[in-house]
């Protein structure tokens, strides 16, 4: 596949804008991180999963969280928040064979551990991942190596 970015070129621009967006300190760096590493397993990218786990080491998460990010319902590492935030990105990225994916109670559920402001960057950052599910996918960059050297 051939560099989108260079393709383009808005693409960085907007890359930036939805990283600022989700940036605006409402919802800690990390619950958007562990979000993020949950998004890249479900959809089976070793791209962004691989991309966010090494965002997370770096931010000084633990091997521990992170390693427990794909089992999460009964891993006791989570708080409710982080809980009610990875039940949002599973519902959404999961396909749901008996109704909708974000049930009235999920929903309900993290408005109580996220104010407004919170929640719309939370949903911004679910959307910021699944923005670039197709490239990690379809272009399948290889972790580890920048982008730049390795587009076609």
């Amino acid at each position: 596949m051939s560099d989108p970015a260079e393709l383009v070129p808005e693409l960085k621009e907007l890359s930036g804008w939805l990283y600022r967006a989700t940036g605006n300190r409402s919802v800690p760096r990390t619950t958007i991180g562990l979000v993020q590493l949950r998004a890249g397993q479900i959809v089976g990218s070793t791209y962004l999963t691989a991309l966010q786990t090494g965002l997370l080491r770096k931010a000084g998460e633990s091997e521990r969280r992170i390693d427990a990010v794909a089992t999460w319902p009964s891993a006791p590492y989570f708080t409710d928040a982080e809980r009610a935030a990875l039940a949002l990105v599973e519902a959404v990225l999961t396909p749901n064979p008996h109704g909708e994916r974000v049930p009235d109670a999920l929903y309900a559920e993290a408005a109580r551990h996220y104010e407004p402001k919170a929640l719309a960057t939370l949903t911004i950052a679910i959307g910021q991942v699944n923005f670039f599910v197709p490239l990690a996918l379809i272009g399948k960059p290889v972790p580890g190596v920048a982008l730049a050297d390795q587009w076609t």
